[in-house]
């Protein structure tokens, strides 16, 4: 039976036309771009056309990109490279969400190690980030807030010009995670007011290993990485030419063809919205039903089931009991406990996520499938 996928904000399939633009870098077009020779100049060209195309993507200059090995780099190099950047010793206080992904909630946890201060700031019920607690939190010594523009499991989007325009006033930098956003929806960096912002390829069409971080131009950071100077200093290593070759395509495709595709997501997660709740009733619980969520992205709970047991019964389907991250763990994710849910509900959370290859028959394909699997364990 040919399989189903729903699992988009896990990792996305590499769009034909971003595999087409990243063969020549690994075959003929080899050369290391920091080399003077043709194929070095080549390397390099392609580097810095991928770099604008990225740039135009979320609305920034060409030169507030650099590029890393994906969102979990980024995000440590933000987190790190801005505490760290500080004199050994001095006072930093850092504040995030509870929802955060591991790969900013675990350097936040290290830099705490490290001797620096940090608060966890809660969300309400939809999965919203708590503005007047980020007022509450931010103290003389906070350097830096970092809320996520779009929750991977959830599909909440935070208000991030607000959270901007609370920690600008009081001289404090804020990074936001938009590795669930870019691509889907419009990430530009002069509305959302944001000094760093993270971007992963798997996310948007691109390859895996390969991301970015923009840096509001005149902000320093400490590398967390450290070697020759490359990207500007702040991420050394020669750079992955093919795939980010491929970012830059995946970002030109995004550029081009995101509202019309943002529209047909949403369309298609309506669909099986409807199908589920037609199926299940006022039973099925929708997972941020009030708040702005990410086109593609369905959370629901099933009643008296669990997650884990429907999908078992499903091997076509691909899908998640909650973030990719967490779906082996046999506890609630941070971010369906931070929203309140009662175990038994968490139990029985699914997150589907359509994408630009779903069809409206994947969709009644995996209506009818997951029902079904509901039915049989209720009986």
């Amino acid at each position: 039976m040919r399989t189903i996928y729903l699992d988009y904000n896990a990792t996305t399939p590499i769009a034909p036309s971003v595999q087409q633009a990243m063969l020549p870098f690994l075959t003929e077009h080899f050369g290391n771009p920091s080399s003077s020779h043709a194929l070095g100049r080549a390397a390099h060209e392609a580097l810095e056309d991928a770099r604008s195309q990225l740039a135009l993507l979320i609305k920034a200059d060409r030169e507030e990109i650099v590029f890393t090995a994906g969102g979990t780099e980024s995000n440590n190099l933000a987190l790190q490279g801005t505490l760290m950047r500080r004199a050994p010793g001095a006072a930093g206080h850092l504040i995030i969400s509870a929802i955060e992904h591991p790969s900013v909630l675990e350097p936040a946890r290290f830099l705490e190690r490290l001797g620096y201060d940090l608060t966890i700031v809660g969300v309400d019920r939809q999965g919203i980030v708590d503005l007047d607690a980020i007022r509450v939190a931010i103290r003389p010594d906070t350097v830096l807030v970092s809320i996520m523009h779009a929750n991977n499991e959830i599909g909440s989007v935070q208000p991030i010009a607000e959270i901007a325009n609370i920690c600008h006033e009081r001289d404090v930098l804020l990074h936001t995670d938009a590795s669930q956003s870019v691509g889907k929806i419009r990430t530009p960096v002069d509305e959302l007011q944001v000094d760093f912002l993270t971007v992963a390829g798997h996310k948007m069409y691109a390859p895996k290993g390969v991301g970015a971080l923009y840096i509001r131009r005149g902000l320093g950071l400490e590398p967390v990485m450290h070697g020759a100077g490359h990207e500007g200093g702040l991420r050394a290593g020669t750079e992955n030419v093919a795939s980010i070759v491929g970012l830059g395509r995946a970002a030109a495709l995004a550029t081009k063809g995101m509202d019309q595709a943002s529209q047909r997501m949403e369309l298609l997660r309506e669909r099986l919205f409807d199908q589920l709740r037609a199926g299940v009733g006022s039973g099925l619980t929708l997972h941020g039903s009030k708040a702005a969520r990410l086109p593609n992205t369905l959370s629901v709970s099933f009643p008296g089931v669990t997650g884990g047991a429907m999908l078992a019964r499903l091997p076509e389907l691909c899908a998640s009991t909650g973030s990719a991250c967490h779906s082996a763990a046999p506890h609630m994710s941070p971010t369906l406990a931070a929203i309140g849910l009662a175990p038994d509900v968490a139990a029985g959370t699914i997150r589907l996520s359509v994408g630009w290859y779903t069809s409206e028959e994947d969709i009644d394909r995996a209506a009818s499938a997951l029902l079904s699997a509901w039915d049989g364990l209720r009986s």
